[in-house]
């Protein structure tokens, strides 16, 4: 027996997380019933998304591209009425999907793969992966601000209060700033429960992955030793997760 998500993730379809998703859109059927979120499934089961089945046999090789999404493109498989989504964007011929959202607003570096299982290890809050940005605010940023920002803030919309980072000033109204976590929007709200407003929000790098060049809109393949050293990255950091997570239950 295996949870349904997982058994999309392993397909190569997309995340845990939107495996879930999907299933509450009621788009997944599973020996053509409706699937229902955290169900098990065995071996020869019928599992479809869309009509279209779902099959966890041998895999297609590896894609990973990153992608300059331009601002008004939205980081979802679904049609978003007038906007345009990045599946529709790229028109990439094998189905990807992407690696941590960016918002409309946003634009900036995007991963994107046929691997739900990097998705997983790349997007766990728990490896404290690095995720870079460059930011312009609608004022002068001080050295209070600076501090403030990289301490934590506290984000009364959502209760929590977020992970140290690193901020650093890279004009006027301009800083750096280093997450190793991925909450909703998360820069915009600190900067506005600090009386600042984001202008412009461009994301430069997720690990080891660099934006560099790539004009807005263009996409290239990570291959070779930027995707060796990926990999060499999230193998270390799936056991340092690990460890935590036993050394959290012992603690409980």
């Amino acid at each position: 027996m295996i949870r349904l998500n997982k058994y999309m993730s392993e397909a190569g379809i997309c995340s845990r997380r939107e495996a879930d998703r999907l299933v509450e859109q009621g788009r997944v059927t599973v020996n053509k019933e409706t699937a229902v979120v955290g169900m098990q499934i065995e071996d020869g089961y019928q599992v479809e998304l869309d009509g279209r089945p779902i099959r966890r046999g041998e895999k297609d090789e590896t894609i990973l591209i990153a992608v300059n999404k331009p601002k008004g493109i939205v980081c979802s498989e679904v049609s978003q009425g007038g906007d345009t989504n990045i599946i529709e964007f790229l028109k990439y011929p094998k189905r990807i999907t992407y690696a941590g959202r960016l918002d409309k607003e946003s634009e900036g570096l995007l991963l994107m793969t046929n691997r739900g299982e990097l998705i997983n290890q790349m997007m766990r809050a728990s490896n404290y992966h690095e995720k870079e940005y460059e930011v312009v605010v609608n004022r002068p940023v001080h050295e209070e601000f600076l501090r403030r920002m990289a301490d934590g803030v506290y984000l009364k919309e959502l209760g929590v209060t977020t992970r140290p980072c690193t901020v650093e000033r890279l004009g006027k109204r301009k800083f750096r700033i280093v997450l190793t976590q991925g909450l909703n929007r998360q820069i915009r709200r600190m900067c506005r429960e600090l009386g600042f407003h984001v202008q412009e929000l461009c994301r430069v790098r997720i690990m080891n992955i660099r934006l560099g060049h790539l004009k807005t809109g263009a996409w290239r393949n990570v291959t070779g030793e930027e995707l060796e050293e990926l990999l060499q990255l999230l193998k270390a950091s799936g056991k340092q997760g690990r460890k935590m997570e036993e050394w959290q239950d012992d603690e409980n």
